[in-house]
């Protein structure tokens, strides 16, 4: 049964506090009666709020908990089909057509048509849905494609809606700080106005703006795949001192070290029954095998990761692990500033940029106000621009294309770049509608836009490993922590309260900015450029991973951690992240290449 404290901790990840005891009660009490933990029905809870348009009626409550047990707990028990009697031919025309589309039947087309086999949870047995991962939900780029009755065509009929949303211009929490990493009384967040220099950590991350993508062989995805074991294999060996690496599948009677990648025996969701080890093609012919955890006193595990195990393998049959080895990152880099510049000031800034109920873009005119008001050196925004979850673009009501939307809040950002001398580092998003739509993500195109945009505007790829003035950034927009999250497996890991903190670890000891094999349904991988531009070079001074998780500024390993949080949540307004480093005195560091004893980082509400 969940305690309270648990409860507490993973609805926190979530941005929600517990304070009532009648709700935790509640909560306790569907938890016996479904038999779900804290981490599951806090989960429950989060997908039962998404799907649900009315957000600002939903606030925990005992009422709303007893609705989120009948339409969501309650539902997921096994019901019997029932078989529809067809009485004969119906003839649909183009305003009734979408009457005769039953929603669950298309959806399991389509996925036939993508590869997706996942059976439907209504003709599930019980054991089988605890087997087998949820029904994906509908990709957004696709939803409400059916045909909407026929509306007289009229400018009113594709007006944007632009009218102010009331929730967020009646907030009263704006400026409000909800997590900080060395802020004291005596932090100064205006910059000095210097000029900053930007560049690319590594020039194979660089990307153009236009490349072929998707045309990947599976031998190239394959290869690519067996290489990140092998490079990371050989680091490990080097760290842990280990002689020799085995086969994965060749049945010994001593104990081995074996290294490969983390895999699911099933369609179904990892768990510590279904773990399998894949082999390089070097040591283990790439083979597969399944790995007992029943040994292993703690363990943090997801699908894609590469690891080192030491155990033994009798039967050739069967892996018994009896020690994980940690994984290894990346050393810091060197610092070498120049003592002149003084003083670094950056702001982070993630989007949706608007709220949801509309295009005003009133979120990303109150963060011009902040920008004018602290003056930072660099401004770094990571999309989405133009969300494709926003309500209004999903109906299709914008006056313009939504290409020419984005350009016209570039424009904006232009003119405060030119007065103020601040730079700009603008990163696309997979949830961008005017954009290529894969991961690596190539940088918005300024050379075709028809209006001159200031220089300071400088249009970077997702992922990317930039310089500021030699300190180096590590940036990426898909939200990977809750993929993560989503795919993870642990057991009496130390400290594990920090769940947020180790999810990023991950990131940095598998050297990847997006580590997680297979990827989520909404990620498009090309692992062709993936080998190249997804890779991260060096632990960065400062990684920004932005996520709808809890907002965070972490130190991990020397490494400044910050998920700055969305601009805007649905209807209300969401954070922001500002930072300053005190870049004189880093090259007087002498016993550490980190940042964070000369950092000051808060999260603020916008």
């Amino acid at each position: 049964m969940a305690s309270d404290e648990d409860l507490k901790d993973e609805f926190s990840i979530f941005g929600v506090d517990l304070e009532d005891q009648d709700v935790i009660d509640k909560l306790k009490d569907l938890c016996v009666l479904y038999r779900l933990d804290a981490s599951k029905i806090s989960t429950e809870w989060i997908a039962f709020y998404n799907t649900k348009k009315t957000k600002a009626n939903l606030t925990l409550n005992c009422e709303v908990l007893d609705q989120f047990d009948r339409e969501r707990l309650n539902k997921k028990t096994p019901r019997t089909p029932q078989v529809k009697k067809k009485s004969g031919p119906t003839v649909y025309d183009v305003n009734t057509v979408q009457n005769g589309i039953d929603e669950n039947e298309a959806v399991e087309l389509y996925n036939a048509y993508s590869g997706n086999s996942t059976p439907s949870t209504e003709k599930m047995t019980a054991s089988q849905k605890r087997q087998l991962t949820p029904d994906n939900p509908p990709v957004k780029r696709f939803t409400n494609s059916v045909r909407s009755p026929m509306v007289p065509f009229s400018p009113a009929s594709f007006s944007p809606g632009i009218t102010p949303s009331k929730k967020f211009s009646s907030r009263s929490n704006a400026g409000e700080s909800v997590a900080g990493l060395g802020v004291n009384d005596n932090t100064v967040w205006k910059g000095q106005g210097h000029d900053v220099h930007i560049a690319y950590y590594d020039p194979r991350n660089a990307m153009e703006p236009h490349f072929k993508y998707m045309f990947q062989k599976l031998t190239e995805k394959a290869n690519v795949l067996n290489d990140m074991i092998e490079d990371l294999s050989e680091q490990l060996r080097d760290h842990h001192n280990i002689e020799d690496l085995s086969h994965v599948a060749l049945p010994v009677q001593e104990t081995v070290t074996v290294v490969g990648r983390i895999g699911c025996d099933s369609i179904g969701k990892l768990n510590a029954k279904s773990v399998v080890l894949e082999g390089s093609q070097e040591t283990s012919a790439g083979r597969c095998i399944p790995v007992d955890l029943t040994d292993l006193q703690e363990f943090s595990l997801f699908p894609g990761q590469i690891v080192a195990m030491e155990g033994i393998n009798n039967t050739g049959q069967k892996f018994v692990a009896k020690k994980l080895h940690p994984g290894v990152g990346l050393p810091l880099p060197d610092v070498a500033v120049k003592s002149e510049s003084g003083k670094l000031s950056v702001m982070v800034a993630t989007g949706p940029f608007t709220t949801s109920d509309n295009l005003a873009y009133e979120p990303l005119s109150d963060l011009c106000k902040y920008i004018n008001r602290d003056c930072p050196d660099v401004c770094i925004l990571l999309g989405p621009f133009v969300d494709v979850k926003n309500d209004q673009v999903e109906k299709g009501n914008c006056t313009t294309t939504f290409d020419e939307l984005f350009w016209m809040q570039m424009k904006s950002l232009s003119d405060i770049a030119d007065n103020m001398g601040c730079k700009f580092i603008i990163v696309p998003s997979y949830r961008d509608v005017h954009h290529d739509y894969v991961y690596p993500q190539p940088p918005f195109d300024s050379k075709h836009h028809k209006q001159n945009l200031s220089k300071n505007l400088h249009f970077m790829p997702d992922p990317c490993t930039l310089c500021v003035d030699n300190v180096v950034f590590g940036i990426t927009s898909t939200d990977i922590l809750m993929q993560l999250g989503a795919e993870e497996i642990s057991c009496n890991i130390p400290g594990s309260t920090d769940r947020l903190g180790r999810l990023t670890q991950h990131l940095l000891t598998q050297r990847n900015y997006y580590p997680l094999c297979p990827p989520a349904d909404e990620v498009n991988i090309d692992y062709k450029y993936f080998e190249d531009k997804g890779r991260i070079p060096v632990t960065p001074h400062i990684l920004i991973v932005p996520s709808d998780l809890k907002q965070f500024v972490k130190d991990i390993h020397g490494c400044c951690c910050i998920n700055p949080g969305r601009l805007s949540k649905g209807q209300s307004g969401g954070t922001y992240c500002r930072l300053t480093i005190q870049t004189d005195k880093l090259s007087q560091s002498t016993n550490s290449s980190s940042v964070i004893p000369h950092l000051s980082a808060q999260v603020l509400r916008v």
